[in-house]
């Protein structure tokens, strides 16, 4: 059987942390940011966390290493 093909997108979206939890960007941060308020913009640039509930699932699209 061959093997399993990691999700070419999602690899480049997710980043596994050292202690194994999924880090993500925020959405919102790509256009139309003329009006969006620098404060809301700021608070765009901290990464965040995938939900528990969604780790095993996207653990699997991601390339193992």
């Amino acid at each position: 059987m061959p093997k399993m093909k990691s999700h070419s997108g999602a690899g480049k979206r997710f980043r596994v942390t050292k202690n194994g939890r999924i880090k993500r960007a925020k959405m919102g941060k790509n256009h139309i940011l003329t009006k969006k308020e620098t404060k809301r913009k700021r608070g765009l640039r901290a990464g965040g966390y995938v939900d528990k509930s969604f780790e095993k699932t996207l653990g699997n699209m991601l390339p193992k290493k």
